[in-house]
């Protein structure tokens, strides 16, 4: 940085605006209507919507269906897995975040029905809609990995970081034991579209940190296993992370993808172009296949030529409209969009879901649009992160330029992270971000 930043003064203005992106306040124009609004979902996106929708809209009947008691920080999750935090730091309960004015049925949905605006909950209660959001997230297919189960985790050394708190929890015992013991670290991820996309290199970065915090570096080996010829989706980014990859000495194998592990044995089978490999493991990170939840996944609202079977929702990527069906949006990671599996794409996609849907309520166009804007603080080691900003078109587009570079591993961008983040993410679910 070509200038000193005052701490104080710099968590101040993060507050407002940090790697979430700058702040978009909800609108202040209140609109009269009495349209029965669904919304499948209560995490990031479905909450934030809900207290947006419910402050902008005067006589609409809002109903949010999810069966989950417990709201899950998300982005904290490696912090977790890094023993900087307890996992008690990314738990909150559901109904704390819900506005008065939603109905809330805690029950997940069992089918989705769109020629006739209906979607039936698990227990088989109807519920009509007039306009309906598609807000679920996306599930976590461990049972894809043969030999996989979550019971595994924190167990032999295998962790996952993505499951719950509680297994971020057990993979950071884990690998405090392994980066104590030395042996062969393992990390990879999945073919599938994924959430947050850096977690698996930011993991690899923090194990490989602690390793040399200990003095035990020496006696360990880091093997990243990529999914594609790439380490990350954004040409500039992929170039950077190769570089530090190599710099810290990681043995870096493109187009593995995992599809077995044998815990008693500590091998992991890998299908490659030249076939399966075996790779054997002192520690892993396990990060499972992903897909949009079965009740989606098999409703008429997926792409039929994209994401093949992965059951993500078919809607204009600007928009976030259905393409088929007028009524219907999605938002967050479930939405079938080219970029956008990030809390940060969940905040600047809630705000134009608002727009289009209370425009098309009013009989008007709506104005906001979506640029796939995704958001990564990337750790490198503990104290020190790399706040990459980018948009549909690959496009680096910093929310602090002149302030943070995006490809320097920097204190600041790591307090984004650690701090920062967390404030304006509730702030985001109160739908005031």
């Amino acid at each position: 940085m070509s200038f000193e930043l005052d701490r104080r003064a710099f968590l101040a203005a993060a507050l407002g605006a940090t790697a979430l992106g700058a702040a978009r306040p909800a609108h202040a124009q209140r609109v009269a209507t009495s349209a029965k609004i669904v919304i499948i979902g209560a995490g990031a996106a479905g909450s934030s919507l809900a207290n947006r929708l419910a402050a902008r809209l005067d006589g609409a009947e809002i109903t949010i269906i999810d069966a989950r008691k417990r709201h899950l920080y998300q982005p904290g999750f490696t912090l977790i897995a890094s023993g900087l935090k307890p996992a008690g730091y990314s738990v909150s309960s559901t109904s704390d975040w819900l506005p008065r004015a939603v109905n809330r049925i805690e029950e997940g949905a069992a089918e989705i029905d769109p020629e006739a605006k209906t979607v039936t909950t698990d227990s088989g209660t109807q519920v009509s809609y007039d306009y309906l959001v598609v807000a679920a997230g996306l599930k976590l297919n461990y049972d894809q990995i043969e030999g996989m189960d979550v019971g595994l985790i924190g167990k032999d050394g295998i962790g996952s970081v993505y499951a719950s708190p509680e297994a971020a929890e057990a993979t950071w015992r884990e690998m405090d034991r392994f980066t104590d013991e030395g042996g062969v670290g393992l990390f990879s991820r999945p073919a599938t579209e994924m959430k947050c996309a850096g977690a698996p290199l930011k993991y690899t970065f923090l194990t490989d940190d602690y390793a040399r915090r200990k003095g035990n570096r020496g006696k360990t080996e880091i093997i990243y296993a990529a999914h594609s010829k790439s380490l990350f989706g954004v040409p500039i980014v992929n170039e950077k992370v190769r570089m530090l990859y190599g710099e810290r000495g990681f043995d870096t194998r493109y187009e593995h993808v995992m599809k077995a592990i044998d815990p008693g044995r500590k091998v992991a089978t890998f299908a490659t172009p030249e076939g399966d490999r075996e790779i054997p493991f002192d520690f892993t990170n396990v990060i499972p296949p992903m897909s949009a939840p079965d009740v989606i996944r098999n409703s008429p609202l997926p792409w039929a030529d994209k994401w093949v079977g992965q059951g993500y929702v078919e809607v204009d990527q600007y928009t976030l409209r259905h393409n088929r069906y007028p009524e219907v949006f999605a938002a967050g990671d479930v939405a079938g969009v080219p970029k956008g599996k990030t809390a940060a794409s969940a905040k600047w996609q809630v705000p134009v879901v608002e727009d289009q849907l209370v425009a098309q309520i009013a009989g008007q166009e709506g104005t906001e649009t979506y640029n796939g804007y995704t958001s990564c603080p990337l750790i490198t080691r503990v104290g020190r992160a790399m706040l990459i900003e980018f948009d549909y078109k690959n496009n680096l587009v910093p929310s602090f330029p002149g302030v943070i570079a995006p490809l320097e591993e920097l204190w600041v961008s790591w307090l984004m992270k650690e701090i920062a983040l967390k404030a304006t993410y509730n702030a985001m679910l109160r739908g005031r971000a």
